[in-house]
């Protein structure tokens, strides 16, 4: 990971299961949806979906299951589907923040609340964990795109904060109002984007010991099984 706790890079590292790039494909066909939904069926005019399109590539998710969630688009009920985010401490009071897009805001709301229960956590309301993070807009770039030197040179010509380079990928920071500005500066020379999202941040992390990370990660994976979930944030160091 570059710096942050964003347990989708977690996972990313750990492999995927059969089980988990299925439940992984469903929650990126239904961003896709609803992305397609909400907006213009063409990702060339519709940042959202064309960020949720890339994701899908790069966990490798089939073209034929990307085009079909974009035409699910025309008869669906997606667009009943919401982004609530839900913030909370687990395990060691870390704080953890959640994002979701449900159609049964009762449903999530219970189901992680009985999770973090489960794990010794409780789900706070609104802005109980949030002051432990920054929203950043985070840009993940193929490694094989472009050397270290040259994501550092690209990183400044667009505007962005921040860069970072790892074994994986490629990672550029921006003010989270930029995020899609930045993309299209990317955009001119790189062709192969993981991801584009705003991420919480958190701006001091945790440190446990063996035993607690592992406690810590079987939480993590039970809130990331929710088909509710999208997204998992954490200030724990792992």
């Amino acid at each position: 990971m570059a710096g942050h706790s964003h347990w989708a890079g977690i996972k990313h590292k750990k492999g995927k299961a059969d089980k988990a790039r299925s439940n992984l494909f469903s929650k990126l066909s239904r961003e896709i949806t609803v992305a397609a939904k909400l907006g213009d069926k063409n990702p060339d005019m519709n940042a959202r979906l064309r960020s949720a399109i890339q994701s899908a590539r790069s966990s490798n998710m089939p073209k034929d299951n990307i085009q079909r969630a974009i035409e699910k688009s025309e008869n669906s009920t997606d667009s009943n589907y919401e982004n609530i985010r839900y913030e909370g401490f687990g395990p060691k009071r870390i704080a953890v923040i959640v994002e979701t897009l449900t159609n049964n805001k009762n449903r999530t709301a219970s189901n992680l609340r009985t999770i973090f229960q489960k794990n010794g956590g409780n789900l706070g309301t609104q802005g109980s964990a949030a002051h432990n993070f920054q929203q950043i807009g985070v840009i993940k770039i193929e490694k094989t795109e472009a050397s270290d030197y040259r994501i550092f040179e690209l990183t400044a010509d667009s505007g962005a904060n921040e860069c970072f380079s790892n074994e994986y990928f490629h990672e550029i920071q921006c003010d989270k109002n930029e995020i899609y500005n930045v993309k299209k500066k990317l955009e001119k020379n790189i062709k192969n984007f993981l991801s584009t999202e705003i991420e919480w941040v958190p701006l001091n992390k945790t440190d446990l010991s063996y035993v607690e990370k592992e406690e810590i990660m079987n939480f993590l994976r039970s809130l990331d099984d929710d088909d509710d979930v999208q997204n998992v944030y954490t200030n724990a160091n792992l």
